[in-house]
């Protein structure tokens, strides 16, 4: 359940007095930063009589087991990098410390190091991750470092308090209910009439769950060891596309995946036609301004169909559009929001059956999500950011996860896979270039006829 990235820097601004990069800078600031980051210094406990997981400051925070400092041997070239990604992705975080790692890897080629950070999905979604790095990323080389500030954690509350305040937020609940009585009798019509829409909106939500998809070989029982691997797009070329083509930024994405995922799948073997269901969980923030820099999860899922047996790249665009039209235009979103916020009000074991509801019958066959970036590059200290790949969790029965960031011009592809069921991920980092092409080439012909016209 990492999520995290893999960011390259230019390393001379921060070379330390040995030649290297100067690795108690970087852990002074990282100190200083966490200060906006509560989160990065609390660890699990559980919560007695409930059994209920709550945060609580870690006394024993220990910086210099969080930032980890390693080498290639160099010139590493990006080939060792990904490697060196994906073993530190397959290694688990110790549940009795804050969930998270940075690695700070120097030795890489073309004067370059690189950040490797990974956290548990528990503590982040992608726009808290995103929150995070504004904590540490700057837009200026130049820019004012935040102020040091002591760090005293907070002892724990004893669990008689936990419980107690467990028991009575749950017998509120009722009470909450009562307080929209009022208000429900006024308007009868009016209430029945949502309590309709709220039930349909759950219902949608669950049977998404229980619709099944087709079997495949990006679907294989998961192992342990994991290979993470990367690519980019021009942001320019995507608008284009967008231009003579139609749709947003992320039916582009969905159409180069789909297409991407169809020839894949055909090279290993598979015969992929119009009855194949292939869907992917598209995660969306529902996170508002107010929440920004709250710690946790602010997220719904889509379950969209992407036509991957559809081999114009055109067509291919269209299908995908309607696919998410339809998903836009239906209730899903309000009821997976409703379902979170039941989990959240009364026990996580209803999240938790919902998800492994939706693994067991593989409602989707794979995640893939989009976190919006800054179109300007960003500094870490003095040090200029060259590019940045984001990581998604792996769930079971899902042997690839595709995340994106949009950064200073480009579209950074991450790609998480396991190793044991997708040991030729590289091939499919081809056929993404490929299947973008296709699009591009396709946008180019239809500028070349309006032009004509």
């Amino acid at each position: 359940m990492h999520v995290g990235a893999v960011a390259r820097f230019e390393a001379e601004p921060l070379r330390g007095p040995s030649g290297g990069v100067d690795i108690d800078r970087i852990r002074s600031y990282v100190e200083i930063s966490l200060h906006e980051s509560p989160r990065f210094r609390q660890r699990l406990e559980r919560m007695a009589v409930f059994d209920h997981p709550v945060w609580v400051d870690d006394p024993r925070f220990n910086l210099v087991y969080h930032v980890r400092h390693t080498a290639l041997p160099p010139p590493g070239d990006e080939r060792q990098l990904k490697r060196l990604a994906g073993r530190i992705l397959s290694q688990k975080l110790d549940r009795g410390k804050a969930l998270w790692e940075m690695w700070v890897v120097e030795g890489l080629e073309d004067d370059q190091f690189a950040l490797i950070v990974k956290a548990h999905h528990a503590m982040v979604d992608g726009i808290a991750g995103v929150d995070l790095m504004g904590a540490l990323l700057r837009l200026e080389p130049d820019a004012p470092r935040p102020e040091p500030h002591e760090w005293i954690p907070r002892p724990p509350p004893p669990d008689s308090r936990l419980v107690a305040d467990e028991i009575w937020r749950r017998a509120s609940l009722p009470l909450a209910a009562i307080r929209g009585a009022p208000g429900a009798l006024r308007h009868p019509v009016e209430t029945l009439e949502n309590a309709r829409e709220t039930l349909a909106a759950v219902g949608e939500a669950i049977g998404g769950g229980l619709s099944g998809t087709t079997d495949t070989p990006l679907n294989p029982e998961l192992g342990p060891y994991r290979r993470f691997d990367w690519t980019r797009t021009s942001i320019e070329e995507v608008s284009a596309i967008r231009k003579h083509l139609g749709g947003t930024l992320n039916d582009v994405v969905l159409t180069t995946v789909a297409g991407a995922v169809g020839r894949f799948l055909v090279r290993r073997g598979m015969h992929v036609d119009e009855d194949t269901r292939f869907r992917v969980m598209v995660p969306v923030s529902i996170r508002q301004r107010s929440e920004q820099g709250v710690p946790g999860n602010r997220v719904v899922n889509f379950l969209a169909k992407i036509p991957i047996h559809e081999t114009d790249p055109v067509r291919r665009l269209e299908a995908t559009r309607e696919s998410l039209g339809e998903l836009k235009g239906s209730r899903l979103v309000k009821g997976a929001e409703i379902i979170e916020e039941l989990g959240d009000h009364t026990f996580t074991s209803l999240i938790v059956s919902f998800v492994q509801l939706g693994a067991s019958q593989r409602a989707y066959n794979m995640v893939v999500t989009n976190v919006p970036g800054p179109p300007r590059p960003l500094y870490l200290l003095e040090s200029r950011m060259t590019d940045i790949y984001p990581v998604v969790p792996l769930f079971r029965g899902q042997g690839l996860g595709i995340a994106l960031f949009s950064y200073a011009g480009d579209l950074c592809w991450g790609l998480n896979a396991c190793w044991d069921g997708v040991p030729d991920l590289h091939d499919l980092i081809e056929d993404l270039a490929e299947s973008f092409a296709e699009l591009r080439h396709a946008a180019e012909r239809a500028a070349d006829t309006q032009k004509s016209h």
